[in-house]
């Protein structure tokens, strides 16, 4: 039967031998169709107490060592860690030079205000006209409730 393999990060170290790996995994859900995040935590056997807490480390499937460990580190911390400075440095360098192309960029001159438009306020004034009152039609009511009263 094959051994299984997986990777996660480490989450604790502090037994002797064995470190708490924290694997993520993902998968569509059947029913909502989205993808789900899914840990689990696996102990496993590190002969040589090498692996430290924030290391991303391979585990693979081996026969039981004790009663919950049964799996064994297959790439340790220091190897990971060690490739690590690497390309930091190789990160590093390419934003410096980014900076220098940035200072050798000759500066930009602010763009030229653009005139300010004029006024049309004669305009404005022309289209708001007083509206006519309409006062024939208060005064026929008017003349409407005094011919009742008479009657």
């Amino acid at each position: 039967m094959p051994r299984r393999i997986l990777e996660g990060n480490v989450v604790s170290d502090k037994m002797d031998k064995t470190v708490t790996v924290l694997v993520e995994r993902r998968y569509k859900h059947p029913v909502y169709k989205k993808y789900v995040k899914q840990t689990d935590k696996f102990a496993a056997h590190d002969e040589t107490n090498n692996v430290k807490v924030g290391d991303r480390v391979r585990i693979e499937e081996c026969s039981p060592i004790s009663k919950r460990k049964s799996w064994r580190v297959i790439t340790d911390g220091a190897a990971a860690s060690a490739t690590e400075p690497k390309k930091e440095a190789a990160k590093k360098k390419p934003a410096a030079k980014k900076t220098e192309e940035k200072k050798a960029a000759p500066a930009k001159k602010p763009a030229a205000k653009k005139p300010a438009a004029k006024k049309t306020t004669e305009k404005k004034a022309a289209a708001k006209k007083p509206a006519a009152k309409k006062t024939t039609a208060k005064k026929t009511t008017a003349k409407k409730s005094e011919t009742k009263k008479d009657a």
